[in-house]
């Protein structure tokens, strides 16, 4: 039971997601994807790149993440973004200031939707 919540928890995420994505990708003139199923198949991709590439990059860059005082993460988080462009037919970011911009701008409401569905469970 425990497990199925986790599991639906964890694709509604990944849906809200790729909602973000592709919103941000007709926003943004420097990032393209083309539908809405390359945004999900983009969300799975980044989901699994910062699962198991995002530590790997932060331990090998500890010494300069902790010299910009933790600034050098938000080069990493583009740094995943394009690792995934590269991955994914469809999608296309114009280079390195687009995949932080994009990155920035996902994380922020990505961790304000985050937010929201934790506000919303502590009220039902």
């Amino acid at each position: 039971h425990t497990f199925i919540i986790k599991a639906m928890n964890i694709i509604i995420r990944l849906l809200i997601s790729a909602v973000i994505a592709y919103g941000l990708s007709r926003i943004l003139s420097g990032v393209h994807i083309a539908d809405f199923k390359t945004a999900l198949l983009f969300a799975v991709v980044l989901a699994l790149l910062n699962v198991f590439v995002k530590p790997l990059l932060i331990l090998f860059t500890l010494p300069i993440t902790i010299f910009t005082l933790g600034l050098f993460l938000f080069a990493i988080n583009a740094i995943i973004i394009i690792i995934a462009d590269k991955f994914i037919d469809g999608i296309k970011v114009d280079g390195f200031f687009w995949a932080l911009i994009f990155s920035l701008v996902l994380s922020i409401f990505n961790s304000a939707v985050a937010n929201a569905m934790k506000d919303e469970k502590k009220e039902s």
